[in-house]
């Protein structure tokens, strides 16, 4: 299990605050079943069994860049599309920072992420104010790269904002191989979120917010 340390404290006296940002997220539908642990501060290892394999992949390629402990299972029903289970897995992921983040106190809270992958180059903010919104940008020459449903991309960006509660703005501005470009948005991603969710030492166990409150009503 992850920790991350702060000191807080007045004059010469100090304490440190030990936090363990991991958590456990199931969701089980007649669509999808889905089983998530995460661990915010960990190595970027993982254990991701879903289908398609590029999807692993990708998945794989945030947990990495974003040094996040990920485990996920996910099945669903691709006899019909990928729509279901792509949608889902994001919304089961941003559930599982949501939930290791908890009150989201002491936290950068935003991030942004320029990454470019050879030819390709994509960018990703995120922001962790309570408020699921989500911006999608993108465009891919085929319609699946491996056995992965470019289509379905947003719908994964849409479901993470949602489970996230936060924006989730990604932008996709050149790219020559649609495998490049994916992996040039995932990659990114990861950054963003690693950024965001790093503690700031200067804020200590205060909110990253001019109203001192994170909530499910939005925050500025």
């Amino acid at each position: 299990m992850g920790k991350q340390a702060f000191s807080e404290g007045h004059g010469n006296s100090s304490k440190e605050v030990i936090m363990n940002r991991s958590s456990q997220v199931e969701r089980k539908t007649k669509e999808t079943q889905i089983s998530i642990s995460l661990d915010l501060d960990g190595r970027g290892e993982t254990k991701i069994t879903i289908i398609p394999a590029f999807f692993a992949h990708m998945l794989e390629a945030l947990a990495c860049h974003g040094l996040f402990d990920l485990s996920l299972q996910a099945e669903g029903d691709l006899q019909v599309d990928q729509h279901h289970l792509m949608e889902d897995t994001g919304l089961v992921l941003g559930e599982a920072f949501s939930k290791a983040l908890g009150e989201r106190k002491g936290i950068y809270r935003s991030g942004f992420y320029l990454f470019p992958m050879e030819d390709a180059l994509s960018a990703a903010a995120v922001d962790l104010s309570g408020r699921p919104y989500h911006k999608y940008k993108a465009s891919f020459k085929r319609r699946f790269v491996g056995e992965m449903d470019t289509d379905c991309l947003e719908d994964f960006i849409y479901g993470l904002s949602v489970g996230l509660r936060g924006t989730v703005n990604v932008t996709m501005y050149q790219g020559r191989s649609d495998h490049h470009k994916m992996e040039s948005v995932f990659k990114a991603l990861g950054k963003s979120l690693r950024m965001a969710c790093t503690r700031d030492s200067r804020l200590g166990d205060r909110f990253p917010s001019t109203k001192e409150v994170m909530d499910n009503g939005g925050d500025y």
